[in-house]
């Protein structure tokens, strides 16, 4: 039997960042393990490289708060007692993550200098004891729904599971019953809202990998027809299971879930390196986020997001069409003014504000648990498409005034040249007596001499393509249109079909 992928489960050894507590498996941040992200350079808060831990958690809600707050407690030594404290308020105000609990204040008794704090023993017992219960009565409600083969009402029990465990930090339970409620799924809404709920438990978990799989499932579920449910895009559903009347509600909902879906694409594709994809998700992305602002991520880290995947790369003509030119995005832009000033002195070749603006703002980028493990390809990468766009527009540069150029040491940018002449990014040669950049010589004939045998290349590729297609129509292998397409269009596409074949016939005619 072929495993699919609601068949497949996401076991606590996939899980990052796990602990154990009693008998179960409860995530606490979500990011890497602890060991290796030890072996990571601790980041340093100072007034060259600020950060404001209340300012950059305020606008968080949700589990999304004390994750972080972890995140940057395991990060960043100097702000691990207020982070940790912070964590813990929120946990004990918000959640029934006993686990999560546990493992933070035992964090911070453990660090060096700081006052113990004994655990709220109350609290505790008053929080387990109420997920028992409330796990109890689900898996109660589900015997007796699966006893009397209620479909419905079996899938929203393996909804209402997932949703306990994933409140009570046990992601590799709340997945399983997530996608098992796919199997009681009646209709394409209630397999976008199943897919959705995966996805949100897969960011927590920074998960990347399984990102895709279900942002397909849920783009193809739409597709077929399917509108999306109150739940999926965010909303409480309405007595009864109704949901708001009208189209236009339907719309909105619809547009929610679509953004919801984008972001996991764009977060997929920057999980895996792939920078110059992520960077087009991003910037395409709808601003209506529904109830992920916030409780995934905020506006202002898309505008982080998409920006350094763009400047780090497109080319400079795709960043002003893409960035600077898109309305969509500007609102983005308009939620982090720094990441504006960043893309302005791009724009404006003011290569060494870049520089800078990038390493003040460093902390901002490390400390954020979905950009921390790219931040140093990334500015690599922004920094290496500066220095060949510096260089472009010149036959000879002195690197003593390339590097005041870029506020770098001319020992540093020696080094960084050589790796870019290396990759075949920098067509030049170092004087090292002089400290020279010089441009290769090219002989524009053999550059009109190669771009034609490439145009020669691609058109005898087009020609044999089209030749192909003509035999596969003839032979009746075709991919015929949707039924439920308008008839007008059909008699139109036949006609243009027609004609094509016609000319396919005539081309191969005058080849034989």
């Amino acid at each position: 039997m072929t495993s699919t992928p609601e068949d497949m489960e996401i076991t606590p050894s996939e899980q990052q960042g796990s602990i154990t507590w009693g008998a179960s498996t409860t995530s606490t941040t979500g990011a890497k393990p602890s060991n290796q992200r030890a072996t990571k350079k601790p980041v340093i808060v100072d007034d060259n490289h600020p950060f404001d831990l209340d300012a950059y958690l305020s606008g968080y809600t949700g589990r999304t708060v004390h994750l972080r707050a972890i995140f940057i407690a395991e990060t960043c030594p100097a702000l691990a007692p207020q982070a940790y404290q912070m964590a813990l308020a929120h946990i004990q105000q918000g959640s029934t993550d006993v686990g999560a609990y546990l493992s933070v204040l035992n964090a911070y008794n453990n660090l060096v200098g700081v006052d113990r704090i004994e655990a709220d023993q109350d609290w505790v017992d008053r929080t387990i004891n109420q997920n028992r219960k409330e796990r109890e009565r689900l898996e109660v409600d589900l015997k007796t729904y699966a006893s009397n083969m209620i479909k419905e009402s079996i899938r929203m029990s393996h909804r209402e599971l997932g949703k306990h465990y994933h409140h009570t930090g046990e992601y590799a339970f709340a997945l399983r019953n997530y996608i098992k409620s796919r199997e009681f799924c009646t209709s394409s809404a209630q397999v976008v809202e199943m897919c959705v709920s995966v996805l949100e438990v897969l960011l927590e978990q920074q998960n990347y990998g399984h990102l895709s799989t279900y942002t397909y499932k849920a783009e193809t579920a739409l597709d077929v027809g399917g509108q999306p449910s109150a739940t999926a895009a965010g909303k409480k559903p309405a007595a009864g299971g109704a949901t708001a009347p009208g189209s236009a509600a339907a719309a909105s909902d619809k547009g929610k879930v679509l953004a919801k879906l984008e972001l996991s694409a764009a977060m997929a594709e920057m999980g895996a390196g792939r920078y110059d994809k992520a960077a087009y998700a991003f910037l395409k992305l709808n601003k209506d986020l529904d109830d992920w602002a916030g409780k995934v991520v905020l506006p202002s880290d898309i505008a982080v997001y998409g920006t350094l995947c763009a400047l780090a790369s497109l080319p400079r003509s795709a960043i002003k069409a893409a960035v600077v030119e898109n309305e969509t995005f500007s609102y983005y832009l308009e939620q982090e003014p720094y990441i504006r000033d960043i893309l302005d002195a791009y724009m404006a070749s003011k290569f060494k504000d870049v520089l800078f603006l990038l390493d003040r703002f460093s902390n901002r980028h490390s400390l954020d648990m979905h950009l921390s493990r790219h931040v140093s390809e990334l500015s690599r990468q922004i920094r290496n498409r500066s220095l060949v766009q510096y260089f472009q527009p010149f036959a000879r540069v002195h690197l003593d005034r390339m590097a005041t150029a870029f506020g770098i040491k001319l020992s540093e940018l020696e080094a960084d040249i050589v790796k870019l002449i290396e990759d075949g990014l920098i067509k030049a040669r170092i004087d090292s007596q002089e400290k020279i950049l010089n441009a290769k010589d090219q002989d524009p004939r053999i550059d009109l001499y190669n771009r034609a045998v490439q145009s020669g290349l691609e058109t005898q590729a087009s020609t044999r393509k089209l030749l192909w297609r003509m035999r596969l129509i003839q032979a009746d292998l075709i991919v015929k249109p949707p039924k439920n397409q308008n008839q007008n269009q059909n008699q139109n596409q036949q006609q243009g079909g027609q004609q094509q074949q016609a000319g396919w016939e005539n081309m191969l005619l005058v080849n034989d």
